[in-house]
């Protein structure tokens, strides 16, 4: 993992006590706007390729109801945010020695009245999934338009976090928390942060 792609706007410190704290913490102005611009751009592009999510096994849900697209080398300007997220989890297994190696991440796309009801990432410890992280995308957001993260803390606080452009909610992927109905069309990647090698 190569420490140099870590964005330098990124506040490394207040991530690692906020998680240490509360098992979660928010990076606003994650990006340049033109990074987003192009991310959007291909997110947008690829929109047809996307598929009906599914949970375990590709067993498809009632719990949720979201499309999705894996990020592979083809994706070059999503592989960038994967890239960054590496460099992050080099800092993590310094201060917690988290023996992340590992990145999966895909595209989300939650059209209007879709959700994901109350789940936790990795239930009982069951996969690899160390660290969840959510990219919000989309350019354009109002707090009306519904998409917001609902999120219990390891303190067993509850959390509404607004899907705000250019925001990346960072979170321990054993935490309860659900995807509230979205009211327009909202685009995210959710990537997990892993310490094994079981990549989708």
């Amino acid at each position: 993992m190569d420490a140099m792609l870590l964005p330098k706007s990124w506040p490394v410190d207040q991530i690692l006590d906020d998680l240490d704290q509360h098992g979660f913490t928010l990076i606003d102005d994650a990006y340049s706007a033109e990074y987003i611009h192009a991310l959007v751009e291909e997110c947008m592009s690829n929109l047809t390729k996307f598929r009906d999510a599914a949970i375990q096994n590709g067993v498809i849900s009632k719990i949720r109801s979201d499309h999705i697209l894996w990020i592979n080398e083809d994706l070059e300007v999503a592989q960038e945010h994967v890239q960054s997220l590496n460099a992050l989890a080099e800092q993590f297994n310094r201060a917690f020695y988290a023996g992340i190696h590992e990145v999966e991440a895909h595209f989300a796309c939650y059209n209007a009245g879709e959700f994901y009801a109350l789940h936790r990432d990795n239930p009982q410890g069951k996969n690899g999934r160390v660290i969840s992280a959510v990219y919000y995308l989309h350019e354009n957001w109002q707090e009306d338009w519904g998409g917001e993260l609902r999120l219990q803390d390891k303190n067993d606080q509850w959390h509404i976090i607004q899907p705000k452009p250019n925001r990346i909610a960072l979170f321990q992927s054993d935490l309860l928390h659900e995807v509230l109905q979205a009211k327009r069309q909202r685009l995210s990647i959710t990537a997990w942060l892993r310490n094994d090698n079981n990549i989708w």
